[in-house]
């Protein structure tokens, strides 16, 4: 079928009786100039002079193909239009991909965050030598923190004693360290937690009973005086041992370099035993230490029982050395018969315990400390020595200070979450109120000439309403009505930028309505139709 120009007037056509019960209700505004179509199976109605191109199809028949040129009604201020239109649109469209990404970009911020904040706290602790009894307890805890999923973690590094551990610790290689108290710790190192009190034992061999004798040998040595000139066994080849032993001499009138020291490794206890040179024998450990009660029973079984000297002056020593603590032997600690002691007796120990930098965070170790203390029991069964773990002493002029998260946990004085971090909770809030103000007073006063704008075409179509009781003619109606549609469609542009409220809109739609009011008034008074005005609604 041929195609051709078909010229229609403007005004309502009648629909056939098939196409009013196929089509729908219509509400539009028409743009100055052109054809406006809403849905592919509305009817159509046309208000303007145009010309019409009908390919396959007949007017009000099945949907065809319609093209609708109007150059003799366009006016070049409605062609300039159309590029602004455009533009607002792509402005609106980059804000809203704008607004998608900043959207897009703090929920990974958070995402990211909530990992990091959740995420398990991994501790590594120095302890040694293999095998040993503080290598295996921390080995056990290490398991249960794993098995429990608990929030911090520890990961063991094996190291061959304390020194080096301590080592490690001074050179920021590792977070936490297993070692003695008297150590060269250093001076940054504070306590977490006590593992165990570790006792000096003192003892001096009083020799085998002859045959068929029933008299105990009288012992050379009775007492930590009579060790001038004499020479002691050292259990352990840890230097801080000899120190300790030194302390004591000192302080109970003995001159040390009067009494010569042997040291002994822990598996040298046969040798220490056999040796009739040593006169006088030291341990220190727990008081359920197998070493020492090993090294006690080899000697009395070589050399006869043991007579155990006591430090008659722990107290003095404690207080002027405030890294020893005064303790008592209970008697039979060591064996119940014969009784090894036989009653209590005085000495002095040092705390064998984990140690952290100062600058270790505060929560990291609190939660360790508290998650330590609620698995002491479960420790306890599958590592009998568990059992001894301590709180540190959170005194502040203790010799050793307890690390602060330690402190805040034993005192109570933990702080949560939120207590931590109120103040920067509250000052970001702030902050971005603030920011929020500020954006919206910017936005608002960039926006100014829009609002400016806005107010100028209201005033316009006040001015469009008088204007119309003035017209003489329809063609000047006809470009009224053109003028305001253009503020319309200005107005709505304004309310999808964010510049004017719907109550702004609503004075508009008013205006509008008075407007077309007034040009069907008159129309009819100069006598022409008003049935080719479209239907508008008030906005």
């Amino acid at each position: 079928m041929r195609c051709g120009p078909m010229r229609s007037t403007c005004g309502p056509r009648r629909l056939p009786a098939d196409a009013k019960r196929r089509s729908r209700s219509i509400s539009a505004f028409r743009e100055p100039g052109s054809l406006l179509i809403l849905n592919s199976d509305v009817r159509l109605q046309i208000f303007q002079t145009c010309d019409v191109m009908v390919c396959g199809s007949s007017f009000f028949g099945p949907p065809g193909n319609i093209s609708c040129n109007i150059p003799a009604t366009m006016s070049s201020s409605e062609l300039s239009e159309q590029p602004a239109v455009s533009r607002r649109r792509r402005k609106r469209k980059n804000y809203s991909l704008l607004i998608l990404a900043a959207g897009i970009f703090l929920f990974g911020a958070t995402a990211a965050t909530l990992y990091l904040a959740l995420r398990p706290t991994t501790l590594r602790i120095a302890v040694g030598p293999p095998g040993s009894d503080d290598h295996k307890l921390i080995q056990a805890l290490a398991q249960i923190f794993t098995r429990d999923g608990s929030p911090v973690r520890l990961s063991p590094i094996t190291t061959d004693g304390a020194t080096e551990s301590i080592a490690l610790l001074t050179a920021s290689k590792t977070d936490l360290a297993v070692a003695r108290g008297d150590l060269n710790l250093p001076a940054n190192a504070e306590a977490v937690a006590i593992l165990r009190k570790n006792v000096v034992v003192l003892w001096a061999p009083s020799g085998l009973p002859p045959k068929n004798s029933k008299r105990h040998p009288t012992p050379k040595i009775k007492a930590i005086d009579d060790l001038a000139g004499h020479r002691v066994g050292v259990i352990g080849r840890t230097q801080a041992n000899v120190t300790l032993l030194r302390v004591i001499l000192t302080e109970s009138g003995v001159n040390p370099d009067q009494v010569t020291i042997t040291q002994f490794g822990t598996n040298q206890i046969a040798e220490l035993a056999r040796d009739p040179a040593i006169d006088a024998f030291m341990a220190v450990g727990p008081l359920d230490s197998k070493i020492t009660t090993e090294a006690i029973a080899a000697t009395a079984k070589a050399r006869g029982e043991p007579k155990f000297l006591p430090v008659d002056v722990s107290e003095a020593i404690a207080q002027k050395h405030p890294l020893y603590e005064a303790e008592e032997i209970p008697g039979s600690t060591f064996n119940s018969s014969p009784a090894r002691p036989e009653d209590k007796i005085d000495t002095v120990s040092v705390n064998h315990l984990i140690v952290a930098p100062k600058s270790l965070s505060d929560t990291a170790v609190g939660a360790f400390v508290r998650q330590l203390f609620a698995v002491r029991p479960q420790l306890a069964r599958e590592v009998p020595g568990a059992g001894k773990i301590e709180q540190p002493d959170t005194d502040k002029d203790a010799a050793l200070p307890a690390h602060q998260g330690a402190a805040a946990y034993i005192d109570g004085t933990e702080r949560t979450f939120l207590e931590k971090y109120s103040d920067y909770i509250w000052g970001a809030i702030l902050l971005l109120s603030g920011l929020g103000s500020v954006g919206a007073w910017l936005r608002h006063y960039l926006r100014r000439n829009e609002r400016e704008q806005y107010s100028l075409h209201r005033d316009n179509l006040l001015d469009l309403v008088s204007k119309v009781r003035q017209a003489e003619s329809a063609e000047e109606l006809a470009t009224m009505q053109r003028e305001a549609d253009g503020i319309l469609r200005e107005a709505l542009d304004c309310y999808d930028d964010g510049t004017i409220e719907e109550g702004d809109l609503s004075a508009i739609g008013l205006v509008l309505e008075q407007f077309h009011h007034a040009v069907a008034d008159k129309r009819i008074t100069t006598g022409g139709s008003t049935s080719d005005l479209p239907r508008r609604r008030a906005l």
